[in-house]
């Protein structure tokens, strides 16, 4: 019997071989898909990387403008501490001058007044700056006044003459009338032109003119007279400055000083105290005397004053002396004060002055 014959179909393949086909298939395609992707990641991480990189940079800039700007506010901020402390010293300035000008007006000044009086201080200033300079040159290397001694003699070597505000402390109390106690006693009890005729008087007055002599054209002076009391030599000068190159106010002080007839006590401790009411300060002292005080501030309480106790009246005198002066003591020793020159020398060496206890062969 014969064979029929199968006809071909589709279907007729194995299925293994059509599944074989498909997962080739599905591999393929992956393989491609996956190294699309691969190529495509790589190229967008270089860009992002290079946008990542830019993008650092711009902040290292930005960072570094950052502490630029807040350098320059510090700075900022600083001027503008020292403009508000600048502002308000001047505005405290201006309430000053403010005040100050309706303190003027309250009494009386117009800013006019004011401006012409100032003009006329410096006009006044500026016709005694003249002054003193043509003092100067008409008496450079010479003394501001004449003083001739017996045979032209220099008295009293040795004494510091330096110095732009001098002033002169004369002992006028009746001890100045001589050596002698004695001699004092029965001087006091002669008439005024008698004593003031005294020859240790005499002498101080001419240990005055020479030393006046010797002071430099261009310094000031004052010349003050002590015993009890203090007082200038020159009527209406107390407190006040006298221009060495007035010179005939120079020999108004020689003339007054001559009036003056010695009396009463020795009080330093008043003589010293003077020395405070003059502005500046004076820079060169000389004293002269002749011995230790016997009173001080105030009168003593008994008739007699001790060895003891003027000596403790001294100690409490050289108190009110102005620092760092030298003082120059010219001493005319009195009978009966042996501690005056021990005591009178030692303060001239603390001081840096100088000393000198002449004999009669003096001015």
């Amino acid at each position: 019997m014969a064979r029929k014959k199968r006809g071909f179909t589709t279907f007729n393949l194995s299925f293994l071989d059509i599944m074989s086909c498909g997962f080739g298939a599905v591999v393929l395609v992956f393989l491609i898909i996956d190294h699309s992707i691969e190529v495509q990641s790589k190229e967008l991480n270089q860009d992002l990387l290079s946008e990542v990189n830019l993008l650092e940079e711009d902040i290292a800039d930005g960072e570094e403008g950052l502490v630029r700007l807040r350098n320059t506010l510090s700075d900022i901020d600083l001027q503008m501490v020292e403009a508000q402390g600048r502002a308000s010293r001047i505005n405290e300035q201006i309430t000053e001058y403010e005040a100050l000008i309706e303190a003027l007006r309250a009494e009386g000044f117009t800013e006019r007044e004011d401006i012409e009086q100032l003009k006329a201080e410096i006009r006044s200033l500026e016709e005694e700056v003249k002054k003193l300079q043509e003092a100067a040159r008409e008496n450079s290397g010479r003394s501001a006044r004449t003083y001739t001694g017996d045979g032209n003699r220099q008295y009293l070597t040795g004494l510091n003459l330096g110095g732009k505000y001098i002033v002169l402390l004369v002992d006028v109390s009746s001890s100045m009338l001589a050596d002698r106690l004695v001699n004092i006693i029965r001087l006091r009890n002669m008439d005024p032109a008698v004593q003031r005729k005294a020859d240790k008087w005499s002498r101080t007055l001419n240990t005055v003119d020479w030393l006046t002599a010797q002071l430099p054209a261009s310094s000031y002076y004052q010349v003050i007279t002590f015993n009890t009391a203090t007082k200038a030599a020159l009527a209406g000068t107390d407190g006040k400055w006298l221009e060495v190159a007035n010179q005939p106010q120079l020999e108004s002080v020689s003339t007054e000083l001559r009036k003056l007839t010695p009396s009463g006590g020795t009080s330093l401790f008043n003589a010293f105290s003077e020395l405070r009411k003059l502005s500046p300060a004076p820079d060169n002292i000389f004293l002269i005397t002749d011995g230790l005080p016997t009173r001080g501030a105030s009168a003593p309480r008994g008739t007699k004053v001790s060895g003891k106790e003027r000596l403790e009246l001294y100690r409490q005198a050289i108190k009110q002396l102005p620092r760092n002066v030298p003082v120059n003591i010219i001493l005319a020793p009195m009978e009966g004060d042996p501690m005056a020159a021990s005591e009178f020398w030692q303060l001239a060496q603390l001081t840096k002055g100088s000393f000198m206890s002449p004999s009669k062969d003096w001015p």
